[in-house]
Parts: structure tokens; C-alpha cells; sequence
């Protein structure tokens, strides 16, 4: 099966489409209190891997363009794909933070990786390329952010400049 993000621009490659993984015995309906669906574990009492929460801090950066069409196209972004917390901007780099929901690190990096170039043309992104991605499990997150480390939980929510 084949998945595109809504408003994604069709390139006819395969490689650029997002494809749906199966979800396996970990979203069967198993029966209410049974002890596989509380425990995690498959009905032959295996681990499953369910899908974890993951803080990606994707930034990209190239040539100058007016902040007004940066501010813009970062708006249509977060408007397509509501899951997005935060974009900071300025006329050469950008920085968008988000959560992304996904069986492991992997995953949740390559869907980061797609992220700015499958939504270029629909939200009329500068052409600039990813130069930094840093993709952290949730616990290590909050950790961080209660140590003091790490850039601050993203607030106040939306499209900010530098």
C-alpha cells in the first residue's frame, strides 16, 4: 500500500512516497484485560514493538529569501501537518521541532528526512537543504529538559523568527 501525505507534490519515484508499514499483532483486537494486550506481548507471549514517541529538531538552511515568504510557507506547513510545534526562521535557515509517532528511531528519522522536500512545492518552501537532525526518544527529552539541558519545551507554539 501506498501512502502520500496529503498536498505532497507527485513525483512519480516510489523512493520519495511514504509507504505504510503493517502494524502487526500489536493492533489486533485482542479481548479487554487480556494479559498480551496489557503487557505488550503477542498472543504467543513474544515482546511486540508498539510505536514510541519521538522529538525530531530537523533544521535546514540555504540561500537568503524574504522572511515574509519563509514566515508564510512555514504557516502552510504547520497548517498541512498540525503535528508540528514550533518553526523558528530567518531570511537563510529554519528550524522546525515536532514529535513524530514511530516503531524506532529509523523510522521516525527517515519520515524527518522527507518531511522538507515532499512538502517544498505544496507549501512553497524555500529550496534549502536539511543540514542538521537530531531525533530523540521522549524519555530523554523530558530528562533532558529537566536537568536544564536542551532547548527549552516548545513554547509558545508556531511559526517564530530567530
Amino acid at each position: 500500500m501506498r501512502r502520500v501525505r496529503p498536498g505532497a507534490a507527485s513525483r512519480g519515484s516510489a523512493e520519495r512516497a511514504l509507504t505504510s508499514v503493517a502494524a502487526g499483532t500489536a493492533y489486533e483486537s485482542d479481548p479487554p484485560g487480556s494479559r498480551a494486550a496489557d503487557a505488550g506481548e503477542s498472543r504467543e507471549g513474544e515482546p511486540v514493538e508498539t510505536p514510541r514517541l519521538w522529538h525530531v529538531t530537523l533544521s535546514v538552511s540555504g540561500t537568503e529569501a524574504p522572511l515574509d515568504e519563509v514566515r508564510r510557507g512555514l504557516e502552510q506547513l504547520a497548517h498541512d501537518h498540525p503535528f508540528l510545534l514550533t518553526s523558528r526562521y530567518a531570511p537563510d535557515h529554519a528550524e522546525i521541532r515536532y514529535w513524530e509517532e514511530a516503531r524506532d528511531l529509523h523510522d521516525a528519522a527517515a519520515v524527518a528526512l522527507r518531511l522538507w522536500g515532499e512538502h517544498r512545492q505544496s507549501a512553497q518552501l524555500p529550496p534549502w537543504e536539511i543540514v542538521g537532525l537530531e531525533v530523540i526518544g521522549r524519555d530523554t527529552y523530558h530528562q533532558r529538559i529537566a536537568e536544564g539541558y536542551g532547548p527549552l519545551p516548545a513554547t509558545p507554539v508556531g511559526v517564530h523568527p530567530f
